[in-house]
């Protein structure tokens, strides 16, 4: 199956696209331009939170890619996010009806009536964790969200709302590619059902932070992975991306690489034509390095 089409389950009703246009640092007076190019290229989903403070031009994006194309609403698969406050930042966490709030505040800086994932951002949420999951239930039932999720959850969140008796969410958009694996929370995951959506895919390139000023063993092992994947992606006849991207849908993951770029936008979606072999998949999965970059599971506003 193509890229372009192949979909994963993330409930009875809803599928997600395995590869999405992801809009994180993209400024709202650039994203809906980026937006509409990428379903002109083919893209089905886009992913957007309120934190990233480009919702409007998201939307822009996605009603301009509608009438340009010819295009339903419910062909464009739309994820959002929503903050759920975080006293060590100083910002105070959201209650149960300030989330549905921000929720139909994101639909109203979208101009959507719906999306077709809603999830929470982090599990920063602390006492008001449960609450603002309840929030998301009732906002799945009252039509807000087609499905529901979390985002930088670890196993510890994910228990707090099985052993409360709640639904568990129905997708968990968490850092993955062969540096940062989580394969104890991917197994527990698969095993509730609960789809992984990989985000920063693309860490690994070669070229990613070469000219970062700290020094660390864990650094020097990753720049000497790097140069694997090249090889690799040189013997498939693919760009290092590409090989990256296709290890993510290949493991069963919904990806959301970001670019501006036209050309690298297709080529992020060009992954048919080559599987990765068994082989280099056993080669790839040792080389995990455990949390990775953008979220540490040890950090205790991830745990309070």
């Amino acid at each position: 199956m193509s890229a372009i089409d192949q979909r994963f389950p993330l409930n009875d009703e809803t599928t997600i696209p395995a590869v999405g246009l992801g809009t994180y640092l993209i400024e709202d007076d650039q994203v809906a331009e980026v937006v509409k190019t990428a379903i002109g290229i083919g893209y089905r989903h886009v992913d957007t939170a309120a934190g990233y403070g480009n919702e409007v031009g998201v939307g822009n994006g996605v009603r301009a890619a509608l009438d340009a194309f010819g295009l339903e609403r419910s062909d464009i698969f739309v994820t959002t996010k929503f903050w759920p406050g975080n006293p060590a930042w100083g910002d105070d966490l959201k209650s149960k009806d300030q989330t549905i709030e921000e929720c139909n505040a994101s639909l109203k800086r979208l101009g959507l009536d719906y999306v077709d994932l809603y999830l929470i951002h982090a599990p920063f949420g602390g006492p008001n964790r449960l609450d603002q999951w309840r929030a998301l239930l009732d906002l799945k039932q009252a039509g807000k969200a087609r499905s529901i999720g979390v985002s930088n959850f670890t196993i510890d969140h994910l228990e707090e709302i099985e052993a409360a008796g709640l639904p568990a969410p129905e997708a968990n958009q968490i850092e993955l590619h062969p540096w940062s694996q989580k394969p104890e929370l991917v197994a527990y995951m698969r095993a509730r059902g609960i789809a992984p959506i990989a985000y920063s895919s693309l860490v690994p390139l070669s070229t990613w932070r070469e000219e970062r000023n700290e020094a660390s063993a864990k650094t020097d092992d990753m720049k000497a992975d790097g140069k694997i994947f090249a090889a690799m992606a040189e013997r498939y006849g693919v760009s290092e991306a590409q090989l990256l991207l296709r290890w993510g849908v290949q493991n069963g993951f919904a990806i959301i690489p970001k670019s501006l770029n036209p050309e690298r936008l297709r080529n992020n979606l060009e992954l048919d034509g080559f599987e990765i072999d068994g082989a280099d998949m056993n080669k790839m999965a040792t080389m995990d390095r455990g949390d990775g970059v953008a979220w540490a599971s040890g950090d205790p506003s991830l745990t309070d």
